[in-house]
């Protein structure tokens, strides 16, 4: 793979990841007349649940559903520039225009109103958008199995640049597919955030994986992950490094994760023969996915990585695949009890769910 750094009209940087050596020099240059990135986010500590929360008005002006002959994802043509100069190319990063969280946030650490109760601090971090193919009508399903593996080098790639930023602790790639999910770009294409914080989520694994290693000497994921395999039950698909199961208390009408069969803390860990096999086995779970209700299967697909600077004996790489989608033309709200409580109610049991994934296939 060839990794080429360029920046764009507004000064943000865009890398081109290239399955072949000899693939086409990026030399293109963005000629748009971009104004600054301005970006004024900051992060407000929850006094009752001791979470972070993120405050980005910015975000409102960031392009929306455009049609598909000005998409910002696609290529530039002739009169048609778009956030990537090139022609053509395999894998494209570049940093958001409209970003959650960036370097150049201003302000320090404080408190709301002057008083203790509620910290403040700026949404110092950093987002980046990954687009995983030129096709504008393509899928990450659709990708042969060397185009995944050059993703996936590319979310290692950025993990390890993005765990060095000032400020960053913790990142996470994922991809949001389909409008039942919010998605205003239909390009195939996915996001990586460095949060200037431990994601509540995050913090809570490490909780019960400290809690459970105390009690029996070993990570927690690892014995769920034994117990599934020998079980069979809930298992979609199984590499030689990788299995694919519906958790056994899965929340949403699709949910899967697919686990290393060591454990790595991150993406980078991971060697070559496990990146290849990942996507073998991951390609099988979004066809199985697609094939479920014969649509393309709207869903969120996001890595769980160990924080940046502590916790990461404890932390347990996987990616976790869920969708709102519980029939073809129904979905699941998050109403009272899950939106209000966080208690989510599932209307199928996981060993259904595996059930009809593979079926579909």
């Amino acid at each position: 793979m060839r990794r080429t750094s360029r920046r764009l009209a507004d000064g943000r940087e865009i890398l081109y990841f290239d399955e072949k050596p000899d693939a086409p020099e990026r030399v293109a240059v963005d000629t748009r007349d971009l104004p600054p990135v301005a970006a004024a986010s900051e992060i407000r500590l929850d006094p009752l649940t001791g979470e972070w929360v993120a405050m980005a008005a910015h975000r409102q002006t960031r392009t929306y559903k455009p049609p598909a002959d000005l998409c910002p994802l696609c290529p530039s043509k002739p009169g048609k520039p778009s956030e990537i100069p090139e022609s053509d190319y395999d894998v494209a990063v570049f940093e958001n225009r409209f970003p959650s969280f960036a370097q150049g946030v201003p302000g320090e650490r404080s408190t709301l109103d002057g008083a203790s109760l509620v910290p403040v601090a700026p949404g110092r971090g950093r987002c980046e958008v990954v687009c995983f193919t030129s096709e504008h009508d393509g899928s990450f399903a659709g990708l042969n199995p060397g185009r995944v593996r050059t993703v996936l080098d590319a979310w290692a790639d950025r993990t390890s640049f993005l765990s060095t930023v000032d400020g960053v602790e913790q990142v996470f790639p994922f991809e949001n597919r389909g409008e039942e999910i919010g998605v205003t770009l239909h390009h195939p294409h996915g996001q990586i955030y460095g949060y200037p914080f431990v994601t509540p989520k995050t913090e809570r694994m490490l909780e019960v994986a400290r809690a459970y290693r105390a009690e029996h000497g070993r990570p927690v994921l690892g014995d769920v992950l034994a117990a599934e395999r020998a079980s069979g039950a809930r298992v979609l698909a199984e590499g030689r490094y990788w299995t694919a199961f519906v958790p056994p208390a899965a929340r949403w009408p699709v949910h899967v994760q697919v686990v290393p069969h060591r454990q790595v803390p991150d993406l980078p860990e991971l060697t070559g023969a496990e990146r290849d096999d990942f996507a073998e086995v991951y390609l099988r779970v979004l066809r199985s996915c697609d094939a479920l209700y014969g649509r393309p299967l709207p869903y969120i697909a996001g890595w769980h990585q160990a924080p940046v600077h502590r916790d990461r004996d404890l932390g347990w790489l996987h990616l976790e695949l869920f969708s709102v989608l519980r029939s073809p033309d129904k979905l699941k709200y998050l109403a009272g009890s899950e939106s209000g409580m966080a208690v989510w109610i599932n209307d199928a049991t996981p060993e259904q769910i595996a059930e009809r994934l593979r079926s579909a296939i």
